[in-house]
């Protein structure tokens, strides 16, 4: 009995928390996006994700946690605020970097790796369109959610 009273009592805090600090859901979503990439790494490769934050993997990290932020600043500005426009604006650059700058940088790792034996370059450090959306799919879902536990 005791343990579930201080559950209820955790949780209810947390709750709190949130409702007073909305900003904290981005931050959630994003522990919770690396949770799920070790998991989807598994089903889909047979193999364990290394690590937490790590580049690379189904969602995107980077793309929930931009999309949480836009939500939760068009939530508590509004849609016409500055600080939405420039959360959006953020957000696309983070996704346009995802999937160009650092996918190019990583296959060209690829084809240093193949060249050279000195050296092995981290060659997962972009994300696919699938694993941008998976990631923005991700962010919105967790972030609609949590505003919803914390109203």
């Amino acid at each position: 009995m005791f343990c579930a009273t201080k559950a209820a009592y955790t949780f209810a805090m947390s709750l709190t928390l949130l409702r007073t600090y909305p900003f904290l859901i981005p931050l959630v979503v994003l522990l919770l996006s690396e949770i799920v990439k070790i998991f989807t790494e598994q089903m889909k490769t047979g193999q364990w994700h290394a690590r937490l934050f790590v580049s690379g993997g189904m969602p995107s990290s980077h793309s929930a946690f931009v999309t949480s932020l836009i939500i939760i600043v068009g939530y508590k500005q509004g849609l016409e605020s500055m600080e939405f426009a420039i959360a959006f604006v953020f957000a696309c650059m983070i996704w346009y970097d995802a999937m160009s700058s650092r996918r190019a940088i990583g296959e060209q790792a690829k084809i240093l790796n193949r060249l050279q034996e000195w050296q092995h370059l981290t060659e997962r450090l972009g994300h696919s369109l699938l694993e941008v959306i998976g990631g923005i799919v991700f962010g919105a879902a967790v972030t609609v959610v949590g505003i919803w536990l914390a109203s």
